[in-house]
């Protein structure tokens, strides 16, 4: 019987990356790999990177040398770095980390189990960079890989056309792309048998779901098909454009049982120049006027969006513009950041950049206003009844468990049984900055 070989990953970034690590794990299952959670035990590691902001780059960095000692210890291990960090940096990292065996890029993930047979019977180290589409089929292997939560991520989508000058995405992701709705409606069907129950739709844009070649249906109408032809018990998706956030998406919301009553919906800044020096397609009115639809349409919902400071030419007063646009809209949270130059993008050559300790001035009165704003949305729960799907035990003791609302707030509670993948009710006793505590409502269910 021949030895096992075995798996590590590690995964730096959005959840798009989760889905690719997802995506290898999956390939190399086939290929006869086991996962692993010991690197010691691994014969191939595979580092999946995120190169959005300067700060996730220098933890791949830091990772990578870490990791340096094992191969002197495991001389056949292999090393593979992928995702936006290979793509952008390709054979520099090769020349940077002499211990690493493969640099494989965003579009290239189908080729790995090729290439790890390839460096392991004539040793080599290979940098594969392509501008094709990535080809994958996820019934491939079906049934290897148990799923291990409640609730699993479903790409749609690959790639942005939008080119806002801070990003770097669409020069590492390439064009969009849509998958064919059949694809999709296998794999989600594949997980809700497998005791999935809530999936999660990722893209870099799904609103434009099928306005490009690939895809047959809209983003809404992909939307009803779910519901229609699943048995799934929740739905939820990121990330949108507020540009491409219509009328027929934001009735969904109410249409459709399964879809969850949360939104995601980048703001960035609430200037109007600045806005449009990030080439973001929309103005501070415009976007608040779609808040403001979406409210009227579904007034449960709740709302989270990016915001960055510090932009370069960003002046005190456009900062002040975005704080008041905060305190207008009332985000249940909200995800914030510094401006940092990224290769490719436009904005790296614009002037006026803005002092570092401006930008974290900044940064901080932001987030404190918003913790402000999401303390007193949390409080607000305090009282009611919500539906909880249970994803597994807390890190607080025994007998805890954590699990979301449909509106995607955490709640933590005490139960004497396992109620892991199970909808049950919690009436909310007590709300923290970022989590909620309840108590379950036995029968309530």
């Amino acid at each position: 019987m021949p030895k096992p070989r075995f798996l590590y990953i590690q995964t730096f970034g959005c959840q798009m990356n989760e889905y690719d690590s997802a995506r290898v794990e999956h390939l190399l299952a086939v290929a006869g790999y086991r996962l692993t959670s010991e690197i010691k035990q691994a014969d191939v590691i595979f580092v999946n990177t995120c190169a959005v902001r300067e700060k996730a780059e220098q933890k791949v960095f830091s990772y990578l040398g870490r990791i340096r000692r094992l191969k002197i210890s495991h001389p056949q291990l292999k090393i593979v770095i992928a995702g936006c960090m290979a793509q952008q940096l390709g054979k520099a990292l090769l020349d940077r980390f002499g211990h690493l065996d493969l640099v494989l890029g965003t579009r290239s993930l189908a080729a790995l189990p090729r290439l790890l047979q390839e460096i392991q019977t004539k040793p080599r180290r290979i940098v594969h960079l392509t501008d094709e589409p990535d080809s994958y089929d996820p019934s491939d292997g079906e049934g290897r890989i148990a799923n291990r939560g409640v609730s699993a991520p479903v790409t749609i989508m690959q790639g942005c056309d939008n080119y806002c000058s801070y990003c770097i995405v669409p020069y590492v992701r390439g064009a969009e792309r849509s998958r064919a709705s059949s694809e999709i409606l296998h794999e989600i069907r594949r997980h809700v048998e497998a005791g999935v129950c809530e999936i999660l739709l990722l893209g870099q844009n799904v609103n434009s779901y099928g306005k490009k070649a690939g895809a047959e249906i809209s983003f809404p109408a992909l939307l009803h098909r779910i519901q229609a032809v699943t048995n799934l018990k929740r739905l939820r998706f990121t990330t949108s454009h507020p540009k491409d956030a219509t009328e027929e998406l934001m009735r969904c919301f109410v249409d459709l049982e399964c879809l969850c009553e949360n939104l995601h919906l980048p703001l960035q800044a609430g200037s109007d120049r600045i806005l449009a020096l990030m080439n973001r397609g929309y103005t501070a009115s415009q976007y608040l006027a779609k808040i403001e639809r979406l409210r009227h349409i579904c007034p449960g919902i709740s709302l989270s969006a990016d915001v960055m400071v510090g932009f370069p030419g960003e002046t005190e007063s456009e900062f002040q513009d975005t704080m008041r646009l905060l305190e207008r809209i009332q985000f249940d949270s909200l995800f914030s950041f510094r401006y940092c130059d990224r290769p490719f993008a436009k904005a790296a050559q614009f002037p006026d950049k803005v002092a570092e300790e401006d930008k974290a001035r900044r940064l901080a009165e932001l987030q404190a206003l918003q913790a402000e704003i999401t303390l007193r949305k949390n409080q607000a729960e305090v009282g009611q009844v919500r539906e909880i799907l249970v994803e597994g035990p807390s890190k607080s003791g025994d007998d805890q468990y954590t699990g979301r609302t449909r509106q995607n707030r955490i709640v933590n509670f005490e139960s004497p049984v396992d109620l892991t993948g199970r909808l049950i009710s919690v009436r909310i006793h007590q709300a923290f900055s970022h989590s909620l505590r309840g108590e379950w409502i036995e029968g309530g269910d």
